[in-house]
């Protein structure tokens, strides 16, 4: 299946995250990533719940010293990425640099702080008539299908 995705991350501390090319002093807090899989959303997902992989992504980096919470999966045949974003930008700080390379926002990481972003992300994905499902570990991903997304 195809889609868009939102990763729930907490960083227990300040964080000094260096990338291939790039250094984000990160902050404490929760923090939402945006995400597209236009081959295998369950995969793209997946992989991120994995601990041991090889660093390709921004993400990769940030998940080193970070826990993934959980994951909202949005399937769509559609690009949704740079939406999803630009609707998070509205209403929290964007890291800027941080992923997105391919679409035309500044970033695909945003700072909520010691906010949990749970009833932001539900508003945001309601409000775009978006099907959804939040995902908490891998088992939950494979035991999912396109077909038990929430239309709310």
């Amino acid at each position: 299946m195809r889609g868009g995705y939102l990763l729930v991350i907490y960083l227990e501390k300040n964080q000094n995250i260096r990338t291939k090319a790039r250094r984000f002093n990160l902050k404490k807090g929760y923090y939402v990533y945006v995400g597209s899989a236009m081959n295998s959303l369950e995969k793209r997902v997946l992989r991120h719940f994995k601990k041991e992989k090889r660093f390709h992504w921004h993400i990769d980096y940030l998940l080193d010293k970070a826990q993934l919470i959980e994951a909202y999966l949005i399937p769509s045949n559609a690009r949704i990425e740079e939406k999803l974003s630009q609707a998070l930008s509205d209403v929290v700080i964007g890291i800027e640099g941080f992923g997105a390379s391919d679409i035309a926002v500044k970033t695909n990481l945003y700072y909520f702080g010691d906010t949990t972003p749970y009833g932001v992300l539900a508003n945001i994905l309601n409000s775009m008539k978006l099907r959804w499902k939040r995902i908490k570990n891998p088992q939950d991903i494979m035991e999912w299908g396109e077909e038990n997304a929430e239309d709310r």
